[in-house]
């Protein structure tokens, strides 16, 4: 691609009109209950998560209540969004940390996300970008692949590649950009048969993989 810029242009119009209303599945009504979300759907489907929210909401309400959860509780709460020990931990000392730390409420800026236990740029940028309207490219795992093969960067590293997107697109887009290339990695360019035949992007896709 000799014009990436242009290229990516190109890519995020293509997006727009496949997903004109992008916005992400998991439910909230506020940032700790999207930080919550964001740390549960980890290796699940935020139609799992969706579900396991819709009762745990109602039970903590407030940071110190997910630090002061018993032994054992919260893990059977979250059981079935898999991986529920360490989910568990993560959320009990992210909560403890911001109740410690930040009265309570949920942090606004990258530097003092990350240094929650257990939030990566990832999650941050999900909380930045839907909570606070701070614009940030969240690099998931369809991220990584659809990025790579429509050729946006070359990197397989999560933070490079957000670094890359980032310097190809306009600031103010970088947060409904990212949340349309998940969708279209879910929906379309998938992992394993992914369907190439219904992608607006097919003829131009450098991809070497692609079905032909």
């Amino acid at each position: 691609m000799k014009d990436q810029k242009k290229w990516a242009a190109k890519v995020a119009g293509e997006f727009r009109k496949l997903y004109p209303k992008a916005d992400i599945s998991l439910d909230y009504s506020t940032p700790l209950e999207l930080l919550v979300a964001t740390i549960l759907s980890a290796q699940c489907t935020d139609a799992r998560v969706n579900l396991v929210t819709k009762a745990l909401f109602k039970k903590y309400r407030s940071a110190p209540d997910y630090a002061a959860s018993p032994a054992g509780e919260l893990e059977e709460d979250i059981r079935s969004t898999g991986f529920y020990q360490n989910k568990a931990k993560a959320i009990r000392q992210c909560a403890a940390d911001i109740a410690e730390k930040h009265g309570g409420k949920v942090p606004g800026t990258m530097e003092e996300l990350t240094a929650l236990s257990g939030v990566g740029r990832k999650t941050a940028n999900v909380i930045l970008g839907q909570a606070f309207g701070v614009p940030g490219i969240v690099v998931d795992t369809h991220v990584v692949r659809v990025s790579g093969r429509l050729g946006m960067t070359a990197n397989k590293n999560p933070e490079k590649i957000e670094q890359d997107l980032m310097a190809l697109l306009p600031k103010k887009d970088w947060s409904v950009f990212s949340t349309r290339m998940i969708l279209f990695g879910r929906n379309l360019c998938k992992a394993r048969g992914p369907i190439c035949g219904q992608c607006p992007l097919f003829d131009e896709c450098p991809w070497e993989g692609k079905a032909t």
